[in-house]
């Protein structure tokens, strides 16, 4: 369950300082790899991971009509990922045919959904960046699902972009890329990158009037931790 101030917290950190704060805690791979935003809302994603497995397509069991059956993995995932969750999908880092296309996702986002992930591709890529809800994939992709993937497993442990996803794992993405952070880290990681982010733009602002990095960041100096002390009470930080 993610507490509502955590989601706020979440919603002000960047990926970057989501995966030092994780690096801190041994955690080196949360970083989907090789996915980028459609088109950027200027408001992180975040949400619990809701999963979608792909395997290789097998051609006698993926037909066009295998979309008539309502109980079809894919559609059934579109229908029941949970609003304010994070729909990921494992296509295998496989771009060649497309994950999910434009009426899907439109759904998902008339449902609530805080946002999809595929490390594969998307058709119709342009309406879906055009739809209010974040987009993340590796490329845009025609051709449909049928020809490459086969939808097998709904809300499993899954691979995105050599990131382990568990289901309810918290789904963070911003403009850069996508970070998933184990549950049960989350409340504290999100106050860490607060607290982090709040530094960050104490040392960018120092950077930009002239300062040296050295003894400013990473803190070591005295001075700048009186500094920033005196920086937070004049900006309210």
């Amino acid at each position: 369950m993610l507490a509502p101030e955590t989601r706020e917290k979440l919603k002000h950190v960047s990926t970057a300082t989501l995966a030092t704060a994780l690096f801190k805690r041994g955690f080196r791979n949360q970083y989907i790899q090789n996915v980028h935003p459609i088109a950027f809302k200027g408001e992180n994603m975040v949400g619990p991971a809701f999963t979608l497995r792909y395997m290789p397509a097998r051609e006698d069991l993926n037909p066009i009509t295998v979309f008539l059956d309502r109980a079809h993995p894919q559609r059934k995932a579109v229908e029941e990922c949970p609003p304010d969750a994070v729909f990921v999908i494992d296509s295998r880092k496989d771009a060649r045919a497309a994950s999910a296309g434009s009426i899907l996702v439109a759904r998902l986002m008339m449902r609530g959904v805080a946002g999809i992930v595929t490390d594969g591709g998307f058709r119709d890529s342009p309406e879906i960046g055009a739809l209010a809800i974040p987009s993340y994939h590796q490329r845009p992709s025609a051709p449909t699902n049928l020809t490459v993937h086969q939808a097998i497993d709904i809300n499993v442990p899954i691979g995105c972009g050599d990131a382990p996803v568990f289901p309810g794992d918290i789904v963070v993405g911003d403009g850069e890329g996508v970070i998933v952070i184990p549950a049960h880290l989350a409340d504290e990681v999100a106050s860490e990158a607060t607290e982090m982010t709040v530094f960050e733009d104490f040392a960018t602002e120092q950077v930009l009037a002239g300062r040296s990095i050295l003894g400013l960041y990473p803190a070591t100096e005295e001075q700048t931790k009186i500094d920033f002390a005196a920086w937070r009470v004049a900006h309210k930080r």
